[in-house]
């Protein structure tokens, strides 16, 4: 079984005409190998497992982050197989954009982003959650 039966991954491709995402931590397009099944991951707040929720933005992210490894994990993936990423951010802002790309490169590591589509949300489910992120990942078909 060669390594693409057994950890298939999206290609993510950013055309010429449109801006560098990278420094942002994105890519603008996800291709999806045929065969593959998909896992969506539901969206990761900043809780850590006792339900504790940090009033610090970077710290929610990184929460968030490691949440979401978590999930992707359980559903058998890694993170260079997540295609899409959808991000919701409480009081966006350059500064917030910033922190994203930086936790980003940390929790996903040098390669190139997932596809990623922010939305600024004046709250999330709870009043203190300032950033949740979901994800679509690419599994090998059963």
């Amino acid at each position: 079984m060669s390594e693409s039966d057994v950890s298939p991954k999206p290609t993510f491709i950013n055309p010429l005409g449109l801006y560098d995402p990278a420094p942002n931590g994105y890519s603008h397009v996800a291709l999806v190998p045929g065969g593959t099944r998909l896992a969506f991951i539901a969206g990761q707040g900043g809780e850590t497992e006792d339900g504790r929720l940090s009033e610090d933005f970077r710290a929610q992210v990184r929460q968030a982050m490691a949440n979401l490894l978590i999930a992707i994990e359980a559903a058998g993936g890694q993170p260079s197989q997540v295609a899409k990423l959808t991000v919701l951010i409480v009081d966006h802002d350059n500064q917030r954009l910033g922190i994203l790309g930086e936790e980003l490169a940390r929790a996903f590591g040098a390669q190139m982003k997932p596809a990623c589509t922010l939305v600024p949300v004046p709250r999330l489910a709870l009043d203190q959650m300032l950033f949740e992120v979901d994800a679509v990942v690419v599994l090998p078909a059963t």
